[in-house]
């Protein structure tokens, strides 16, 4: 088979399968490799770059230890519920602001929804929320403490591993939704219903809102889309050492391992990619076909 097959008749060979050839089906000739290519369309990365790409997914790390570090200071009575509302209240207001900045001005005028629509919305959430505070309370008072723990757990794990980080703006419903399932099992395990009314709109904070925030200054603003990330890390790591300096350490080494050092071995692998094309791909129809569907 092949270039080392035995020399045909002086018929030239066509690379076509509709025509009889005197050759056998196998045959191929010297000109077969010729088209071999190697590497096509391969995209370069720069070790800057995805550092700078990777510092999403520590931000988002960070995110989820900042909230478990709120919520073991309101379980130790070290946060009043009411400072962490007033709080979560008035950086929802900048949020808010500094997102109407960055939008343009064309994205604002696509925008249906008016400021006071906006209000409402947050109004009517917070009144259910506020409400229901007592019933998801004592949800999960017949379960033990360690399988609320462990099911946190697993669903803080599910929210890392499924969030949209290549467009995190809305977040993924399965992410979104498994990073509330958690804050409600551990809100439930609070003292007080305005423990938990306090925690849940903490985490929509965190796991609904700043995504699309930092998804605009991610597009507008990516200087200080840097600085944010860094920033993010940087409080992360302090308020779990607050609590625990093990979880501390634990914490910044996966950051580092994410932002650092899996870029260098996502780079060193790229070096290693050998990917080869040629006339054995299949065939790709670049002309326009319509005209023979009619």
């Amino acid at each position: 088979m092949g270039p080392d097959s035995e020399a045909g008749p002086s018929v030239p060979w066509r690379k076509v399968l509709w025509e009889r050839q005197p050759f056998p089906d196998n045959y191929v000739d010297q000109r077969f490799l010729e088209e071999l290519r190697r590497n096509e369309g391969l995209h370069q990365y720069h070790y800057w770059a995805v550092v700078k790409e990777a510092g999403i997914v520590g931000q988002q790390l960070s995110c989820v230890a900042i909230f478990i570090t709120l919520w073991l200071y309101m379980e130790q009575g070290l946060l009043p519920p009411e400072t962490l509302l007033w709080t979560s209240l008035l950086i929802a207001l900048l949020g808010y602001g500094l997102h109407q900045v960055l939008s343009t001005k064309q994205e604002l005028d696509c925008k249906p929804r008016t400021h006071l629509a906006n209000l409402q919305s947050a109004t009517i959430f917070l009144s259910f929320t506020f409400g229901f505070s007592p019933v998801l309370k004592t949800l999960t008072e017949s379960v033990s403490t360690d399988t609320v723990y462990a099911m946190s757990a697993m669903m803080l794990l599910a929210h890392l591993m499924s969030f949209p980080y290549t467009q995190p703006s809305p977040p993924g419903s399965l992410s979104l939704n498994a990073a509330l399932f958690a804050s409600v099992c551990l809100a439930s395990r609070l003292p007080g219903a305005l423990h938990t009314f306090a925690m849940l709109n903490c985490a929509l904070l965190v796991f609904a809102l700043w995504p699309c925030l930092l998804q605009k200054m991610r597009e507008r603003t990516p200087h200080h889309f840097t600085v944010v990330s860094i920033g993010v890390c940087i409080a992360g790591v302090a308020g779990l050492g607050s609590q625990s300096c093990f979880g501390a350490v634990l914490l910044a080494m996966a950051l580092l391992s994410v932002t650092l050092l899996c870029p260098i071995l996502l780079i060193r692998l790229q070096q290693q990619k050998d990917n080869i094309s040629g006339p054995w791909d299949e065939a790709e129809i670049h002309e326009d076909i319509r005209q023979f569907a009619q």
